[in-house]
């Protein structure tokens, strides 16, 4: 489709996820450079035919770059055999396969998994995984969950009603799970702005699951959710010891502690998960996005050995866990994250990351000093830039750096007023280096 075809599309019919529809419908000026035709590799090309450089994998999902031709392959020759078989008291040999290989590369204790389609249906999985474990367990009344202030779970009743962020929760509450409540976040300008990684400030912020132990009483709590690096809210990077309090508080309380890997799993962090990043062992891991490089909706939940064997009493003719969906485990999915680990290994994309994020790292903080800019932050491959509102208008100065940047060829994400960046894992020194430039530009001419 070209770029005159694309002005005789209409647009209305089409109600655009997490977008401002009527901002992008009402006026061409503000579609320019916001169609997209083709991608490969690291660039997305528009209708206009215009090169974007992808500043932000996708969305978190496409770290090997766009169209990988292992990947793309793969999906074309599983069609050839099977396009889907049910999951339900069937299987194939590549969804068992798939699921060993992902044991195998998270944490020590995991040895199972369970494949749904998204990071939204992952988290509510864990959910139910939760509560059904301690009901299995003789403790049914543990049935409370603690998720985080500004945290992101996905869009699903679980995931809004965990989360923290105040958008994405207004519209719903009679719909959220009763008796859900929350960690502060650790946010906080005075005393983390510009810290390079883990800041040093705000550990003790763990220590909040004491008052609220003490508030619920720890045996109504089944499980306390985060992610480990919050990439939805802005690139909020833990406190150092922030993660293994939260994880010594869970075990002294028999609470189960999930972390959502949505974002973070399988190369974000310059290894397979986050957890083994900050060597922090959670009892339930979600995932999505980076599992087959988001070419295939795909997500799943890993869960440790002992969990697993809990649920695996009574007649071993009835169903343990009810619950599934009819694309778990869905075979297109299946070939392209066989294709996706193959890659990672055989391109060695965890060191590869490792070797960028340090470039990132000083090209983002050379920011420091430019007007509006009032912090920068960074994790490994994951880093954001937060500006200074516009007064009486929130989150219009992003939205300008946005368009600027487009202008300027490069696709940035922007939540608010911070502008964030998760480049993939395939871009060069010298791409990072004129994204971060290009984003100096952008901010100067929004003023």
């Amino acid at each position: 489709m070209g770029h005159n075809d694309s002005e005789q599309l209409n647009l209305n019919p089409y109600w655009m996820p997490f977008s401002h529809n009527r901002y992008y419908k009402q006026d061409a000026a503000h579609r320019v450079h916001r169609m997209l035709a083709r991608a490969e590799g690291s660039y997305y090309w528009t209708t206009e035919n215009h090169k974007l450089y992808d500043a932000l994998s996708g969305l978190w999902c496409c770290g090997l770059g766009h169209r990988h031709p292992r990947l793309v392959e793969a999906v074309k020759q599983q069609l050839d055999v099977l396009d889907y078989g049910t999951a339900f008291q069937m299987g194939t040999p590549g969804v068992f396969k798939l699921a060993e290989r992902i044991a195998e590369a998270a944490p020590a204790g995991f040895e199972h998994v369970f494949f749904c389609n998204s990071g939204s249906e992952a988290v509510d999985t864990a959910l139910k995984m939760a509560l059904a474990y301690h009901r299995a367990r003789g403790e049914a009344h543990r049935t409370r969950f603690i998720g985080r202030e500004k945290g992101y779970h996905g869009v699903g009743f679980g995931g809004i009603s965990v989360g923290g962020m105040v958008a994405n929760r207004k519209m719903f509450a009679a719909g959220m799970l009763p008796g859900v409540d929350h960690l502060p976040h650790t946010h906080n300008l005075k005393e983390m702005a510009f810290s390079r990684g883990e800041p040093q400030w705000g550990s003790h912020l763990a220590d909040e699951l004491e008052r609220l132990v003490a508030l619920h009483d720890a045996s109504t709590i089944a499980a306390v959710i985060v992610e480990p690096m919050q990439g939805s809210a802005g690139v909020i990077v833990p406190p150092q010891g922030y993660l293994k309090r939260l994880r010594e508080l869970c075990t002294k309380h028999g609470i189960l502690l999930i972390f959502d890997e949505v974002i973070t799993g399988f190369g974000r962090m310059g290894q397979p998960f986050a957890a083994q990043y900050f060597d922090v062992t959670p009892d339930l891991i979600t995932f999505a996005k980076g599992v087959n490089n988001g070419l295939v909706p795909m997500g799943g939940v890993i869960a440790t050995k002992s969990i697993y064997d809990t649920f695996m009493t009574g007649p071993d003719h009835m169903v343990e866990f009810f619950h599934g969906y009819t694309y778990s485990g869905h075979a297109l999915a299946v070939a392209a994250a066989h294709a996706a680990l193959d890659v990672i290994a055989e391109e060695q994309i965890y060191p590869r990351v490792n070797a960028l994020s340090k470039t990132l790292e000083e090209a983002v903080h050379g920011l420091k000093g430019e007007a509006n800019v009032i912090d920068i932050r960074n994790c490994q491959l994951a880093a954001a830039v937060e500006l200074a509102p516009m007064e009486g208008k929130p989150g219009l100065r992003a939205i300008r750096v946005f368009e600027e940047a487009l202008k300027r060829g490069v696709l940035f994400r922007f939540t608010g007023d911070i502008i964030a960046m998760g480049p993939t894992f395939v871009s060069t020194p010298e791409e990072i280096g004129h994204m971060a430039e290009v984003l100096r530009e952008s901010i100067r001419a929004a003023g």
